[in-house]
């Protein structure tokens, strides 16, 4: 086992292509600022990393999934605003046609591709709200990131909305929040609040802990170490080994019996959904999909990124919600990406960074099956934007206090939320 506090450092989100936008191609694949350093020491088991508290697993009431499309997705592909004719005008080449499109009103449709979401859409359980976003434009993935994860505008706290969030809850155990990502923390999950992250539910283990350790020998050896040594790193052990302990229901866990898509997404939400069946008392879990920078070959309905994206992002949450099983009823997934995308298409049939998006909301407590957000207009123009209309903290505000009954004044520290109206009471 390796003990190692946590330091500042900065990684990425995506596989560099050769579509993708100098900034973002620079980074890996998996989350960013994933370095800034955690109160207290941190125990590192297998690829999985503890911060130090006693964990004490209990069932949790009600689970949130943060989902964050990681590049910057194109909203008005996913949501389509077919009664805005400015939109055919300003794409006369990539815009997904009316008569494609899916759960239409008098303004939006999906995109063809998100039909393994239609029974959801129509029995009420998934939601679109159009036009959200940051308060103020900021078009660099990297600081758009942590200031949409951080949620606190300047603010020089490095804590993230999501650990203020757990902070606010009962309990103190490592379990109650977890991110899928091979032991890479979202800015959302930074904080003095304890948080766990793993690649995966089969790395939460004691390296030697295996089938050559006959008599646990190795595992016994570490107690007799670690369990009475003073100080942090002590703590932090002991931490681990209590962790471990009490993740063992969720490693004893079968894989679900959903068909995910054989994707990097499909593959994280297979593990979100076996830890949450395991019902140790997760209620926090963030989870990646990459690959969202289309400045080029974001393609038509018929062919580009876009449609494979959106193919894979609709297989895997339809997958998901149906492999939880008696679990179901607690889950609440958000998506969530740091900025949008122009109106106006560029030469490469693609789009460059904007500011206005759509978030997804489904499962528990969502009032689904339609529209939300107030529509600004489109105007075609090379520089235009779709403009926010609505704070995305106010989306997230309704799913906090709804599903937590959380105050947003501690979890959005200085702001006021509007009513969105996409979440039902508790």
């Amino acid at each position: 086992m390796t003990l190692t506090p946590t330091s500042p450092t900065s990684a990425g989100v995506s596989a560099a292509t050769a579509a993708c936008c100098t900034e973002y191609a620079g980074m890996s694949r998996r989350g960013l600022f994933r370095g800034v350093a955690l109160a207290g020491a941190t125990a590192v088991v297998g690829s999985a990393v503890v911060t130090a508290a006693p964990a004490r697993a209990a069932s949790a009431d009600s689970v949130l999934v943060v989902l964050s499309l990681r590049g910057a997705a194109d909203g008005l592909s996913m949501v389509v605003p077919h009664g805005d004719p400015v939109y055919y005008a300003a794409r006369p080449r990539i815009a997904i046609p009316s008569d494609r499109l899916l759960a239409k009103d008098g303004m939006f449709g999906l995109h063809p591709k998100m039909a393994p979401l239609l029974p959801m859409w129509n029995a009420g359980r998934i939601a679109a709200v159009q036009a959200t976003g940051l308060p103020v434009a900021n078009r660099s993935h990297f600081s758009a990131m942590e200031e949409l994860e951080d949620a606190d505008p300047g603010s020089s706290t490095r804590q993230g909305w999501l650990n203020r969030l757990v902070g606010q809850l009962p309990g103190e155990s490592p379990l109650q929040a977890f991110s899928i990502g091979g032991g890479v923390l979202p800015a959302s999950m930074y904080g003095n609040a304890d948080v766990m992250s793993a690649a995966d539910v089969e790395s939460m283990k004691i390296p030697g802990d295996d089938q050559y350790d006959k008599n646990g020998g190795r595992v016994s050896s570490l107690h007799t170490l670690w369990d009475d040594h003073d100080g942090p790193l002590g703590k932090a052990m002991r931490s681990a080994f209590t962790a471990v302990k009490e993740f063992a229901p969720v490693t004893r866990t079968n894989d679900g019996v959903a068909a995910y898509p054989r994707t990097d997404l499909g593959r994280a939400l297979s593990e979100v959904a076996r830890i949450i069946r395991g019902d140790v008392g997760v209620e926090v879990l963030t989870v990646d999909q990459g690959d969202w920078d289309h400045h080029s070959d974001l393609g038509t309905a018929e062919w580009g990124r876009m449609n494979r994206n959106v193919e894979d992002l609709a297989g895997s949450l339809a997958a998901f919600f149906g492999d939880l099983g008696s679990q179901a009823s607690k889950v609440t997934v958000v998506t969530i990406s740091e900025f949008g995308r122009r109106v106006k298409e560029n030469a490469n049939f693609g789009l460059d960074h904007g500011y206005g998006n759509v978030m997804l909301v489904a499962g528990a407590g969502v009032k689904g099956g339609t529209y939300y957000g107030r529509w600004p207009g489109l105007a075609n123009e090379t520089d235009a934007d779709l403009l926010v209309t609505t704070d995305y903290r106010s989306v997230l505000s309704e799913v906090v206090s709804t599903r937590f009954g959380a105050s947003t004044a501690q979890v959005f520290p200085a702001f006021s939320p509007t009513s969105v109206g996409v979440m039902s009471a508790v």
